[in-house]
């Protein structure tokens, strides 16, 4: 197939842009490089199979006529604003950058007679509710502006594919860690122990509990519930069984980075920040019943991509041989 790959630069879509192009599809990534980064895509600049354009979705003037050319399959789309602690110093961050891009998208795909779009989603539309979440909860009441902006976009891609028979999937997904993560607690981790090997501070008290899936199987997720469903929408909750604490996650970025002595501060509170989720459990009873489930537990999965991260960024403890 043809593909289209939104914010494929990013930490999440470049993973995906390297599954797609494995599987012998020609990618065509665009990305505003606001988040995303070349060094995410260069590994396939000289392959034949993909190509990277520059573009900001909302200049419409860049990207009406990528769509429009392309000749695209389909459209999966994940640009958005991935810092969700930056809405509550720049409000419209969301609105911009997570719910218009949708928009855009919607309607590029709707005049060039696209009819199918794979949408990345999140965990932070169903709120703060102390229940296993699946895809029929509700009402839904998100507590962050990233959270608000994804339901609003859910929304319209719901209106869409009944107006304009697309046939539309969304997945939503949990926390992600893995190579290339440009946010979450795993990476501040990593990076406050570099500037400080002997302390680490954790924002709230460290039992937040939120279940961890490592890039790679969310990949495999999205193209497992890509090729399964066949409903006009398809919905998926992605992750996994299990789930991690915030001091879990410390003592395992401490470990593996050698530091077993670095003194774990928190600064208390339940949470790390206004519009962060604490503690919430999924229901996968969905994806798994149409035959995927995740390699890694969650605990496995934070393991794995802070070896990931660090051989690809290695970190020698003072002193060390």
């Amino acid at each position: 197939m043809k593909l289209l790959v939104t914010g494929g630069a990013g930490f999440i879509g470049s993973h995906l842009c390297d599954a797609l192009v494995g599987e012998g599809h020609d990618v065509v990534c665009v990305d505003d490089l606001s988040l995303g980064l070349r060094a995410n895509i260069e590994h396939l600049a000289g392959n034949d199979q993909f190509r990277f354009e520059e573009v900001d979705i909302l200049k419409r003037e860049q990207f009406r006529p990528v769509v429009a050319q392309g000749g695209f399959d389909a459209v999966f789309h994940l640009a958005a604003n991935s810092d969700i602690p930056r809405g509550l110093t720049e409000p419209d961050i969301d609105l911009q950058k997570t719910f218009l891009t949708t928009i855009e998208v919607l309607n590029a795909i709707r005049e060039a007679a696209i009819s199918r779009l794979i949408f990345a989603s999140t965990s932070a539309i169903y709120g703060e509710l102390d229940q296993a979440l699946n895809e029929d909860t509700g009402p839904l009441w998100p507590i962050s502006l990233y959270g608000a902006a994804k339901l609003g976009s859910e929304a319209f891609i719901s209106a869409f594919s009944a107006c304009f028979s697309i046939q539309a999937h969304i997945f939503r997904f949990p926390n992600v860690v893995g190579e290339r993560a440009t946010h979450g607690a795993m990476f501040d981790f990593i990076t406050k122990l570099r500037a400080n090997p002997r302390e680490l501070v954790v924002l709230g008290d460290g039992s937040q509990v939120k279940p961890y899936v490592y890039v790679k199987d969310l990949v495999a997720g999205i193209l497992f519930g890509w090729k399964h469903g066949h409903d006009r929408l398809n919905c998926f909750n992605l992750g996994v069984d299990s789930a991690t604490s915030a001091i879990q996650i410390a003592e395992i970025v401490r470990g593996e980075m050698g530091l077993p002595d670095a003194v774990i501060r928190y600064t208390g509170g339940d949470r790390g920040w206004v519009g962060d989720v604490p503690r919430f459990r999924y229901d996968l009873t969905k994806i798994h019943a149409l035959g995927w489930r995740a390699a890694n537990t969650s605990d496995e999965a934070i393991r794995v991509a802070v070896r990931a991260e660090l051989d690809l960024h290695p970190f020698r403890p003072q002193g060390a041989a």
